[in-house]
């Protein structure tokens, strides 16, 4: 019995509802599972086969995330040495196309290399040490030439195409383009789109489009060595 007294201590109607009680608690236990042992048996394989293959999802991700951390380290080393490399390009190539002044590069978060932006720090001759934002359209784009050559000569790539890069310049800076221009078309080969003489004058093959007719256009090309005396 459940409660702490003795079956012989009660009434008949006390034992009735005493029993009563009991039947009910065994109707809504439900009916006996006979397959139950069997179950057990299967979910504790189940059990032991979720854990074996989470232990392996845990183990691959510690390689996979071990992996990730190594390509880190290298790319971090080869950014920051190929990022210095540059840094030196740069202020050696501004310094010639501006005749003098100063030029920098400085990363935004030195602490996460890969993720954080990069600050062109620019001071033309005769001009305060200023951003790149600040200075005038023809300085941004000298500046940027000077940056893009300094990448080219640390990472030369195969081929490099321009597309009116020296539409802003005087012809002052063409002049200095130019030098710049010849000077790396030793490594890489370069596709220019441009409409300044200037920089026509140092091809080595020109492609061009004339109206010999009215509305009738003809692509025409021109090799420098075949006109050379």
């Amino acid at each position: 019995l459940s409660r702490d007294v003795s079956a012989l201590s009660l009434s008949p109607e006390e034992a009735r509802l005493e029993i009563k009680r009991l039947r009910q608690e065994i109707d809504d236990l439900g009916p006996v599972n006979h397959t139950s042992i069997e179950e057990s048996k299967e979910l504790a394989e189940r059990h032991h086969f979720l854990k074996e293959q989470l232990a392996d999802m845990e183990s691959a991700q510690e390689s996979l995330s071990e992996v990730i951390r190594e390509c880190d380290r290298v790319c971090i080393k080869q950014f920051t040495e190929t990022f210095e490399a540059i840094r030196g390009e740069f202020s050696d190539i501004f310094q010639d196309v501006f005749g003098g002044g100063a030029a920098d590069l400085a990363l935004d978060d030195p602490s996460a290399p890969l993720e954080c932006g990069v600050e062109i720090v620019c001071q033309p001759p005769g001009k305060r040490l200023t951003s790149l934002s600040l200075l005038s359209g023809g300085e941004k784009a000298l500046a940027a030439i000077a940056l893009l050559f300094a990448i080219m000569r640390v990472k030369p790539s195969p081929v490099c195409v321009l597309d009116e890069i020296d539409s802003a310049l005087d012809e002052a800076n063409v002049a200095r383009f130019v030098e710049l221009l010849e000077g790396i078309s030793r490594k890489v080969q370069v596709i220019i789109v441009t409409h300044r003489k200037r920089t026509m004058e140092c091809a080595d093959t020109l492609f061009g489009v004339t109206m010999e007719e009215s509305g009738v256009s003809k692509v025409f090309s021109i090799r420098a060595a075949d006109f050379k005396l």
